[in-house]
């Protein structure tokens, strides 16, 4: 799957409300860094008057060597591709596709991107009772993500609660030693957590908003938001206020991408080298 340094390599991202996604910009760099001509184009199935199937028909016939997948499509393409790895096949979800000639195959950087960003802020502590609100393609990555952090338990919640329970039901059968917890609503998940974590689409630039009011973070230790752009959510604003450990959704976005890239094209970027390039794109 390492793509040849003698062509472009064309790649890029389908999703919904990504006009601010700073992919283009990270893969873009990490070609730059490495010497390696890469593309990367942002593709919106509204804005292209087309379905998320007909856009990923197109990307593979058109010759992308591979694209990210993002809300709300990370659960949809799973049908679309082969995921080789049993553990994102539970996580039942994807948010990187490489088109190989023997078709598409699919992978989960989120998983990996949250363990790093967790460790990169609090160390080998271990995650404790979590709240985790949102139940999608992001929040089933990260759920797994918890479990092999070793969390303690984690409160699923989704404003579907059938979504909740699905995820619920994933982890339990993992036979971990965390307790899953299905709940109505974020407020009650969020008594006696540890932990809170957004995997919403609240806060994002054009979404805005946050999953929890404020007064509800009060005895938590730390929370993470999935959410990258802006940076500084209301969210995470929130629980500076309240004296919470943050951990932003920018450390999953630079570990998500730089899986993503060695995937796409295996070569290691220099890390300290990408965040210097790119550190000054991201908006407060």
């Amino acid at each position: 799957m390492t793509a040849a340094a003698t062509k472009p390599v064309r790649l890029g991202l389908i999703g919904d409300n990504i006009a601010q996604s700073k992919s283009p910009l990270l893969h873009r760099t990490a070609g730059a860094l490495t010497g390696l001509d890469v593309t990367y184009d942002r593709l919106i199935p509204s804005d292209m008057g087309l379905s998320f199937d007909e856009v990923f028909a197109q990307a593979r016939m058109s010759g992308f060597h591979g694209i990210n997948i993002t809300y709300p499509y990370k659960e949809v393409v799973t049908s679309k591709v082969t995921v080789l790895d049993p553990f994102v096949r539970g996580i039942g979800a994807v948010n990187t596709v490489v088109f190989d000639a023997d078709g598409p195959k699919g992978f989960n950087t989120d998983y990996s991107g949250f363990i790093n960003a967790y460790r990169l802020v609090r160390g080998k502590r271990p995650p404790g009772v979590v709240c985790l609100i949102g139940a999608g393609g992001v929040g089933k990555a990260v759920a797994f993500g918890l479990i092999g952090l070793g969390a303690q338990a984690i409160h699923c919640v989704d404003l579907d609660p059938f979504k909740a329970a699905g995820l619920a039901d994933a982890l339990a059968a993992l036979g971990s030693q965390t307790r899953i917890e299905v709940f109505g609503n974020a407020v009650a998940a969020v008594d006696c957590a540890d932990g809170i974590i957004n995997c919403t689409p609240l806060g994002m630039v054009g979404v805005g908003g946050s999953p929890l009011p404020a007064y509800a973070m009060q005895g938590a230790m730390w929370v993470f938001d999935a959410v990258y752009t802006p940076v500084d959510t209301q969210f995470l604003g929130d629980a500076q206020r309240a004296g919470l450990t943050v951990i932003s959704g920018y450390e999953l976005f630079i570990g998500q991408g730089v899986d993503a890239w060695k995937i796409f094209t295996g070569t290691k970027v220099d890390l300290t080298a990408l965040r210097d390039a790119i550190q000054g794109y991201f908006p407060c």
